[in-house]
């Protein structure tokens, strides 16, 4: 195969930090090069294909739906994307939907709702609280509520609105709040922030402050949703229910598609208001019905309970043979483990040497996300592989 980094370095803006491989093809947890050297895929389109690559029933949809009707815009009704947003509707705290096809899209919308909602309901009332180290996406919407300051400060004046605190910080939320906050806004652990659990009250109690004060909260669960932690959605491990939730990644199991799920109060876009030509088009909607079929019926969800609760004990194991390993954290099958210093690119550069595909999420942590179906034997396999590489670096 000709050289594809050196073609793509020709015409291709360089946005992306790619690692030195040609992915070719895939199945289950396993992903293959141009050179034929197979890997564990724990990073799994970064908390995208929730049932591995080249899911045989998934497929079959997929096929099947692009051979009948992939795109009619939202124009017309399509009876796929009615059908994913009764199931996401039963099966969630939350009253109506909305399709988009990405995260980012997802939480730009939940923004411009928000606002709709404050303007309306609090006196003009328009800024929301997020969270430092938070993770939003990369329009200007959802980047100026991203509160990581690199993601924002090359790109000119920042959409004015947003106020952060630190993470897992209530009385800073309390401390924050003025007439003009309408929302406060949240992932149930920040992703790409380092995996950062809160503590077991946290959402609870910043539930009770929206209460107190007629705010709405919305909830970010792009990467916590869709089974990724065990729960369906992972507000459930919280005991509290959003006004707002916004998703996507594992949602269509490879397949782009972005949600956007209110409760009625605040679900008050009106014709012209918000829309998207691609969001919940038949073929991605026939995709995210089948992942919600898996999750729900199939055994999924429980697989991710059983395999998380696996890959807790075997980094448990690292802690006690390495010193350079000084805790995990997360939920499910999202999972970081935290290193003394920064070996984080090394770990996952000496991990995919030896058949392991991870993410080096922060200088000092690297992140698992495998696929949802994920088997035992395969758990085993990937940390034993770190466990070879945090051997090499200890000896080096």
């Amino acid at each position: 195969m000709p050289n594809v980094p050196a073609r793509d370095a020709a015409v291709h803006m360089t946005t992306y930090r790619r690692q030195p491989l040609t992915l070719v093809r895939g199945e289950g947890t396993r992903v293959w090069d141009d050179e034929g050297r197979s890997y564990l895929d724990f990073i799994a389109g970064i908390a995208v294909d929730s049932l591995g690559h080249a899911h045989p029933g998934l497929t079959e949809v997929i096929a099947k739906q692009a051979g009948t009707l992939i795109q009619v815009s939202n124009l017309f009704y399509t009876e796929q994307q009615v059908e994913l947003a009764e199931m996401l509707v039963k099966h969630s705290a939350l009253d109506k939907a909305f399709f988009c096809n990405s995260g980012t899209e997802a939480n730009e919308g939940a923004i411009k709702l928000a606002r709709k909602w404050g303007i309306a309901n609090r006196n003009g009332a328009y800024e929301i609280i997020a969270a430092n180290n938070g993770f939003h996406g990369r329009t200007l919407g959802s980047v100026a509520a991203t509160g990581t300051p690199r993601y924002r400060e090359f790109f000119g004046p920042g959409m004015p609105g947003f106020v952060f605190v630190d993470y897992d910080d209530v009385e800073a939320i309390k401390a924050a709040t003025t007439p003009t906050t309408a929302a406060v806004m949240l992932e149930p652990i920040q992703g790409e922030g380092g995996v950062n659990v809160p503590a077991p009250d946290y959402l609870k109690r910043v539930r009770e402050w929206c209460d107190q004060n007629g705010l709405l909260l919305i909830l970010d669960e792009v990467q916590t949703g869709t089974g990724r932690t065990g729960a369906l959605w992972a507000y459930e491990h919280a005991g509290v229910e959003p006004d707002v939730m916004t998703l996507a990644k594992g949602l269509g199991g490879g397949v782009p598609i972005g949600a956007i799920l209110a409760k009625d109060h605040c679900a008050i876009f009106e014709p012209g208001d918000h829309g998207s030509t691609f969001g919940g088009n038949a073929l991605a909607s026939a995709a995210a019905t089948y992942v919600l079929r898996q999750l729900i019926d199939g055994g999924v969800l429980a697989n991710v309970r059983t395999r998380g609760e696996q890959l807790e004990r075997r980094l448990a194991g690292l802690e006690d043979r390495h010193e350079s390993v000084v805790g995990q954290r997360g939920a499910g099958l999202m999972r970081g483990v935290v290193f003394d210093t920064d070996i984080a690119v090394d770990v996952a550069t000496r991990a995919m040497n030896h058949g392991l595909l991870v993410n080096p999420v922060r200088p000092n942590v690297v992140r698992f996300l495998p696929p949802l179906n994920v088997t035992a034997g395969e758990i085993d396999a990937a940390i034993d592989i770190i466990d070879t590489a945090l051997t090499e670096i200890a000896s080096a």
